[in-house]
């Protein structure tokens, strides 16, 4: 099966940028729709120093930094924030209710007392995903971007 929607989960870090290379390139090869969803922590309950507009305003313009003209003409790329207290739920849910073919997604490769400590969205979102999930570390050499360097946001943005 040929997939007609991509996802790519980003928390902005450097594996995030080399899963959106990913899902770039894949939307590319496939002529699939590219989504990138950002889940930002629900802040509710918490004591914070900005409000929570404030907070939205500023994730969903990372995520479009990321994006360029290119990706939004002919990807018809969209950026998407989900607010949430459980980032990897948010993903798949988000991924059953738009009929998502793939997620593309970065990962940290935690190990040990971290990985037990912090645990792993990319592991949950794995395992309960409905559609297949493709994980990217950024490693010292990459199959689709060179490395892990440079800027990953969007030229001109």
């Amino acid at each position: 099966m040929t997939p007609k929607i991509i996802l790519v989960a980003t928390d902005f870090g450097a594996a995030s940028d080399s899963a959106l290379a990913y899902g770039r390139e894949l939307s590319h090869a496939f002529g699939a729709t590219l989504h990138v969803l950002h889940v930002r922590e629900n802040s509710f309950f918490r004591p914070i120093a900005a409000d929570a507009q404030s907070l939205d305003r500023a994730a969903l313009h990372h995520i479009e930094r990321r994006l360029t003209d290119e990706d939004r003409r002919e990807l018809h790329a969209r950026a998407v924030l989900e607010t949430s207290d459980a980032t990897a739920d948010a993903i798949t849910d988000y991924a059953r209710e738009n009929a998502v073919d793939l997620i593309v997604m970065g990962t940290h490769g935690r190990t040990g007392i971290e990985h037990a400590l912090a645990g792993s969205v990319a592991e949950r979102v794995v395992r309960t995903a409905p559609c297949p999930v493709l994980t990217v570390r950024c490693a010292e050499r990459e199959f689709v971007v060179p490395a892990c360097v440079g800027n990953p946001v969007a030229p001109g943005a």
